[in-house]
């Protein structure tokens, strides 16, 4: 089991796992909390859905971080998007007993969810949070591992992943994994800032 290191007070950057979870932070696409997310991945005044591989082709491209955003936004829709009404509704449940601190019922839910759909790279993504959140280091990083066995291009995971390793004293492991977070979303800037602090660090400031 991996636990904090004993001065493991690096911030959590807000993209972190995909970002903060609790039934008051509104979702990406704006649903209620426990709602199914909406499927229409369109921004308003925009073109109908692209797949996913046009979107993350797209977001590679962008530099301006508003237009990145907007980008990440409809991604996030389409990983929140189990297809089960059943699995929407337990996942939203989760979230909830997140926020409230209910970790016991948190990993009931997402293990129901990761029994009806052991595929769906989300379920795994918000266990690992969970696990995050409780301490657990090694859990997370086994369930970021499914995460990203499943969605290799999912940055919540890979700066979940990130952030554990810096907490644990792997600043270069980590460097490695912010940059692949760069190579997925270019214009992430808490994985830009992460990347020069990181690189500073280990080989000095630039002349």
């Amino acid at each position: 089991m991996v636990r904090p290191a004993p001065d493991g007070d690096l911030d959590v950057p807000p993209e972190a796992f995909g970002g903060p979870l609790s039934e008051e932070n509104e979702p990406a696409d704006g649903t209620a909390p426990g709602a199914a997310p909406s499927t229409d991945l369109a921004e308003p005044g925009e073109a109908g859905p692209r797949t996913l591989d046009d979107l993350f082709a797209e977001l590679r491209k962008v530099s301006k971080e508003t237009d990145a955003k907007r980008i990440a936004r409809q991604i996030q829709r389409r990983w929140q998007d189990s297809g089960s009404a059943t699995v929407d509704l337990l996942m939203g449940r989760a979230t909830q007993a997140m926020g409230h601190e209910q970790g016991e019922t948190a990993f009931d839910l997402l293990d129901q969810v990761l029994v009806l759909d052991p595929d769906y790279a989300e379920a795994w993504n918000r266990r690992a949070t969970a696990h995050f959140g409780s301490g657990d280091y090694g859990k997370s990083i086994s369930d970021i591992e499914q995460t990203l066995a499943r969605e290799p291009r999912h940055w919540g995971a890979l700066m979940g992943l990130a952030l554990i390793l810096e907490r644990t004293d792997r600043e270069e492991d980590a460097l490695t994994v912010y940059s692949r977070v760069l190579e997925v979303y270019p214009a992430l800037k808490s994985a830009q800032d992460a990347v020069g602090r990181l690189s500073e660090d280990l080989t000095g400031p630039a002349i």
